[in-house]
């Protein structure tokens, strides 16, 4: 019984530790590029333009990326500020649209882009569990003793998956100079949804501006 007991404890153990993984995020930094000339933490109003012809997953993005920012204590706004619905910015004077950025206070611009999105099908190989068996007497005596040595052995057959690959770039830009200060590329792999997929991509974006020194985080 103490055996059995043991086995149980393990397998939920193990059921535990699938969610928690489950749950983290499955979105990762490749790498991230600083212009060596900027000023740390200089940036205090960000405005974020997500460059997607879908409507729903721009604002999307641009939400769940403004809402990161605020809770590090920066100021930013999503691309409605500047862009009324229905237009596009290749309609606009570039510098009359520098100059609207400037009026209304904000010093940096943040772009979001998909690079790519692969398909990638992989075979995750089965898996043999063991559980202490539980015989009593000869397990030979009887199909029920011989039955009961054997169930433990538990083989989980392998499988093919297919993973869907999301590579997104975000870039920084000087609102003044129009020059480009920061530039991060992430990959996500199989999101659950756009929501979780757009808060996950905020939140590490959020964090590595932080960690270059673009942004400071205020307490």
């Amino acid at each position: 019984m103490k055996k059995m007991h043991r086995v149980v404890i393990a397998f939920i153990m193990v059921v535990f530790f699938s969610i928690a993984v489950a749950c983290t995020s499955n979105t990762k930094m490749i790498g991230s590029w600083t212009n060596p000339e900027k000023k740390r933490g200089e940036y205090h109003d960000i405005v974020i333009f997500g460059i997607s012809e879908n409507i729903i997953s721009r604002k999307a993005f641009e939400n769940h990326i403004q809402n990161a920012l605020i809770q590090d204590g920066i100021k930013a706004s999503n691309s409605s500020v500047v862009i009324p619905q229905g237009k596009k910015l290749i309609e606009f004077e570039k510098e009359k649209f520098i100059k609207t950025l400037q009026a209304q206070g904000h010093d940096a611009v943040l772009t979001v882009a998909l690079l790519d999105k692969t398909t990638e099908t992989r075979y995750v190989p089965g898996t043999a569990m063991y559980a202490p068996p539980m015989a009593y007497g000869g397990y030979y005596g009887s199909y029920w003793g011989y039955y009961n040595y054997y169930s433990p052995m538990m083989y989980d057959p392998g499988y093919y998956t297919t993973d869907k690959n999301y590579f997104l770039e975000a870039n920084v830009y000087d609102v003044e100079t129009d020059s480009l200060i920061w530039s991060a590329q992430s990959e996500t792999t199989n999101p659950d949804n756009l929501e979780s997929f757009a808060k996950s991509f905020a939140s590490v974006i959020s964090e590595q501006l932080i960690k270059d020194g673009i942004i400071i985080k205020k307490k």
